[in-house]
């Protein structure tokens, strides 16, 4: 259990190098894996459960060449999309947004070195901390946005298929 306690350590110090930002980006990066692994789940669970209601709704229609057939038919497929999309558009957004508060500890940190300037001189030491507070954030948000750019291009890929593959499946002949 020792090693346990070694990695709460670790963590706790990188956290409080990085400054008040880190935290934030932990926060952010935390949600926005949240709701990947969510739409994941629903892929695996949900979806199916979905095109077989969506389906059998358009099946029971006793004709499906009118005008109005193709209005039902557009509907049911915007409806579902909106399901089979459900939560990614956050997603992008907290993709987006990580870099930017990475950005936001930058500049924090470059606050700090400066005020350490101001305050010791040009002394090293003194500012070592602030670089720090400049740096960690930096490389955090950007190695958040990576890896949610992944994710959400899998995602995407699925919700384009699936989509499509529903469209597919609503035949307008009878």
């Amino acid at each position: 259990m020792l090693w346990l306690t070694d990695i709460y350590y670790a963590i706790v110090t990188f956290m409080e190098r990085g400054g008040p930002v880190l935290p934030l980006i932990a926060l952010l990066t935390f949600a926005m894996w949240t709701l990947i692994f969510e739409r994941l789940w629903y892929f695996q669970i949900e979806h199916k459960d979905l095109v077989r209601r969506i389906t059998d709704k358009w099946e029971e229609r006793p004709e499906r060449t009118s005008w109005t057939a193709h209005q039902v038919r557009e509907a049911l497929v915007s409806e579902a999309s909106g399901k089979i999309r459900g939560s990614l558009p956050l997603i992008q957004t907290f993709v987006a947004l990580a870099p930017l508060l990475g950005l936001m500890g930058t500049v924090t940190g470059m606050v700090a070195v400066f005020d350490s300037m101001a305050n010791h001189g040009g002394d090293a030491r003194s500012m070592a901390a602030g670089v720090s507070m400049a740096t960690i954030p930096t490389m955090a948000g950007m190695v958040a946005s990576l890896s949610g750019v992944f994710a959400t291009t899998v995602l995407q890929r699925r919700v384009d298929f699936e989509s499509e593959l529903l469209e597919d499946h609503l035949t307008l002949d009878h």
